[in-house]
């Protein structure tokens, strides 16, 4: 059984991500988001440049480097400062939750071992039916999501 430490690390990081959730559909502009809020505030290079002690030349790189992704969380965040801004920076779940996310993979997981050891017994002729392959399935899923064994993602 999971024990309860756990559950509340888990509860307590869901109650975190929900709020990120509503930013699904955000789309990334083209050009990064230093560029566009830039243009968009009619701030040059150079003057954004001098609010972070940089050359127009610098600021440029960093358009650059955010748009090909090589950009650091620390030089976003400077140039968020620079601009009056903010960084938010987390994780957009794909699932609705980590719980979710667990039972997920736990059903892979526990399908990938009965049906490795449905195999073994096919050919040893004992076969199992297909309602005690779902129900055994089903237990295992049970098992490997309260237990959270390290091989769960591998």
């Amino acid at each position: 059984m999971r024990n309860t430490k756990q559950q509340l690390v888990l509860d307590q990081i869901d109650k975190k991500l929900v709020s990120f959730h509503s930013l699904k559909s955000v789309v990334i502009p083209e050009k990064g988001w230093v560029n566009t809020v830039r243009t968009a505030l009619k701030m040059s290079l150079r003057q954004l440049g001098n609010k972070m002690n940089f050359s127009a030349q610098n600021i440029k790189q960093i358009e650059e480097r955010e748009a090909n992704g090589t950009i650091s969380i620390n030089s976003l965040r400077e140039v968020a400062n620079a601009m009056d801004m903010k960084l938010v920076y987390g994780f957009v779940s794909k699932h609705e939750s980590l719980e979710q996310m667990i039972e997920q993979r736990a059903k892979i997981v526990a399908t990938e071992i009965v049906m490795r050891t449905n195999n073994t017994m096919t050919l040893e002729d004992q076969q199992n039916s297909v309602s005690r392959i779902e129900k055994a399935i089903t237990q295992k899923t049970a098992e490997i999501k309260y237990e959270m064994p390290k091989y769960l993602w591998d």
